[in-house]
């Protein structure tokens, strides 16, 4: 399910020097010699999972383990909660479970909140997920019942969002994903128990972002993932890391009735000079989708699921654009939301990265849809390579709170692609 990148051994030349030189001076020369492999052994041992933070929640062993997908470690979370109870899904539920951290969890029978502790740098950004996995681990059926099933989740004292499992089938993976700034050296994440059902996790992540990324977001602003949609031909329906060093979930859009063109290249698609805003992968760029010659406009529908608190939603969409067609001919479109016209006459640079969005600029429609519609100068339609959608999430008070193979994924968000 998850896109791998391979990498070619490189043989390095060797260089031999005779000299002679005295013993004080031999040891001297072996421990520069020391010192220098060492040196290179930390730089080139260097990962981009470097600071990852890896919780499989539920997990009794101390010992960390290597995930055999992601090739990442996991380790236990008894250290960075008090209280909980560890938990695993039924049997019957254990083989479709994605991967491991899936297959256990921890519940939250006692206390209205409970609070993970997880080490942060302060004023950094970070990526911060929450999956949650119910797997009838209780025996009650609590998400097929009939009955409310509903807690909330945290960062700090500040509401993130609500888990709303009503009615979702017990092997389903829920995750939900918040772009934050640390307050402090500790980042804490609350389960708030509602009345309407235990609350429990399977797994939390946090992935640190580069200080440029999404400037939009700061200490009194965080945004929650909405939908984040790669286009084109993807087999894959999530792409994350490796592909993605920031380990982002990227979602292949539904496969629909329409006779999509899908265009795909080879060719390195480049990112604009001090252009850090994003940082989506090349990869992701080298694919995407456009219409008919004959068909001027194309509408994506991006609308919240049953079970998502829509009242005060207010939603920040960015595209992202890069001409990768063969094709010298002009293509022009302007890009609407249902508010009206968001960026006129726009024309994606021809394999160089482009995104579009603006700051502070949030929808205040839950279900929205967004229209790309060729211009009366363009020779080509509209083309897109991928879109990324959050809500706001209000910081309001700053204070740490320190003391507190098949995967099934639903976010509870639904796409629909239509065309004019």
């Amino acid at each position: 399910m998850i896109a791998y990148q391979h990498c070619k051994n490189r043989r390095q030349s060797t260089m031999v020097i005779n000299f002679s030189c005295s013993a004080s001076t031999k040891l001297t020369w072996i421990l520069a010699l020391l010192l220098i492999l060492v040196t290179t052994i930390q730089v080139h041992g260097q990962s981009t999972t470097d600071g990852f933070v890896n919780i499989d929640c539920g997990f009794t062993n101390s010992s960390a383990y290597i995930d055999s997908t992601l090739k990442i470690p996991y380790r236990f979370d008894g250290e960075l909660v008090d209280g909980g109870l560890s938990n695993e899904i039924l049997k019957e539920f254990m083989a479709g479970a994605g991967n491991e951290q899936q297959k256990t969890l921890r519940s939250f029978p006692d206390g209205s909140r409970n609070c993970y502790t997880l080490p942060s740098t302060i004023g950094q950004k970070y990526l911060l997920r929450a999956m949650f996995t119910y797997g009838n681990y209780d025996r009650l059926n609590r998400t097929m019942g009939g009955s409310l099933f509903r807690f909330g989740l945290h960062i700090g004292v500040n509401f993130w969002e609500a888990v709303n499992l009503t009615n979702t089938d017990p092997s389903s993976t829920i995750w939900k994903e918040v772009l934050t700034v640390a307050p402090g050296n500790n980042l804490s994440v609350c389960l708030i128990n509602f009345g309407t059902g235990t609350p429990f996790v399977s797994s939390l992540e946090l992935r640190p972002l580069q200080d440029t990324m999404y400037p939009f977001v700061n200490t009194s602003v965080s945004i929650s993932y909405f939908n984040r949609i790669r286009f084109g031909n993807v087999t894959d329906p999530i792409t994350r890391y490796p592909t993605d060093d920031y380990d982002r979930f990227w979602e292949s859009w539904p496969r629909t009735s329409y006779a999509w063109i899908n265009l795909d290249t080879d060719k390195k698609v480049e990112r604009l000079p001090g252009d850090s805003a994003f940082n989506v992968p090349s990869t992701i760029f080298q694919k995407a989708s456009t219409i008919d010659m004959n068909i001027s406009s194309t509408s994506i529908i991006v609308a919240a699921g049953p079970n998502l608190d829509t009242k005060s939603l207010q939603l920040l969409p960015i595209f992202h654009f890069a001409d990768i067609s063969n094709s010298s001919l002009s293509r022009r479109f302007d890009i609407y939301s249902a508010e009206g016209l968001l960026f006129p006459d726009f024309s994606p640079l021809r394999f160089q990265m482009d995104s579009k969005y603006k700051i502070g600029h949030f929808l205040q429609n839950a279900d929205v849809f967004f229209t790309l519609n060729k211009t009366s100068s363009s020779r080509l339609p509209p083309l897109i390579n991928a879109l990324e959608v959050y809500s706001l999430v209000r910081m309001d008070n700053l204070t740490t709170d320190s003391g507190d193979g098949k995967i099934n994924l639903h976010t509870a968000h639904a796409l629909h692609i239509c065309h004019v």
